[in-house]
């Protein structure tokens, strides 16, 4: 993975207005809401408020009155992959949404507004990985960056990485710098320079009951800590803790599934 930490400014406030195809908020879909939110309240020190209502119960999660993610309750009947999914700036929704079809990738829901907060989107790339689409009004996104409980780092778990880049570069004309690698299938997303998403091929080694998809990377001040925490709150170790170029990095999975990785920063 790498690191994004240019749109964090003095004590991790972000910009107000992210550029288009910058990761500007992430938001999960579970079937107990009132359980998840006591499991990221213990684990990250989140709060919540109710969000927006279109899709169901909703609610934001709060960091020091910040916003930085988002919580939903699916319904009964509905047996969808419980996943974080990272959302991705745009000036224009509808438009975004159209060069997701004509991609061929798919949108699954929307575009549709979200109360006044913004209008938005929820599509596939062509591998099948969920991700959104966000056009902010009254919510721009993350409020928040840079501080453990906050997102990091988004990156896509893919079979390889060329096709499904020229897909994402196609509809957010992204910049791509690939890992010069023989054995590690890897490109870097950027927008003006700045990396902001990454996407990793890995072939046979992408879990078959879950296929393509995103993994949010949140920071924590202590990943060893934060893992025995998880464990603690009834989640699982996927991956235990290993140090990397870019900090101490673990993957968990929370009691209802969804995986995420947990970064603590080393500086």
């Amino acid at each position: 993975m790498t690191e994004a930490r240019g749109s964090a400014g003095p004590n991790g406030e972000t910009h107000a207005r992210h550029a288009p195809g910058t990761p500007c908020w992430v938001s999960l879909m579970v079937h107990g809401l009132a359980a998840t939110q006591e499991f990221y309240g213990a684990l990250f020190g989140w709060e919540f408020q109710p969000g927006p209502q279109q899709l169901g119960p909703y609610v934001r999660a709060l960091l020091d009155g910040r916003e930085v993610a988002g919580i939903g309750q699916l319904p009964p009947d509905r047996h969808l992959p419980i996943a974080w999914t990272p959302y991705l700036a745009s000036n224009d929704a509808d438009l975004t949404a159209d060069t997701v079809r004509l991609c061929g990738g798919t949108v699954g829901v929307g575009p549709l507004d979200a109360a006044e907060a913004g209008r938005m989107a929820i599509c596939s790339d062509p591998s099948g990985a969920v991700f959104g689409i966000w056009q902010g009004a009254e919510h721009r996104g993350t409020a928040v960056t840079g501080v453990p409980g906050t997102p990091a780092w988004n990156e896509l778990l893919t079979f390889e990485s060329v096709n499904v880049a020229k897909f994402y570069e196609s509809v957010f004309a992204y910049e791509e710098e690939p890992v010069v690698s023989a054995d590690f299938d890897y490109v870097t997303l950027h927008i003006d320079g700045r990396p902001v998403a990454g996407i990793h091929g890995v072939g046979t080694a992408l879990p078959r009951d879950r296929g393509p998809h995103w993994v949010t990377y949140f920071e924590v001040a202590d990943t060893d800590g934060a893992v025995d925490r998880v464990v603690d709150l009834g989640g699982h170790v996927l991956r235990p803790a290993h140090d990397s170029t870019h900090g101490r990095v673990a993957t968990v999975a929370d009691p209802e599934g969804a995986r995420f990785s947990l970064i603590q920063d080393p500086r």
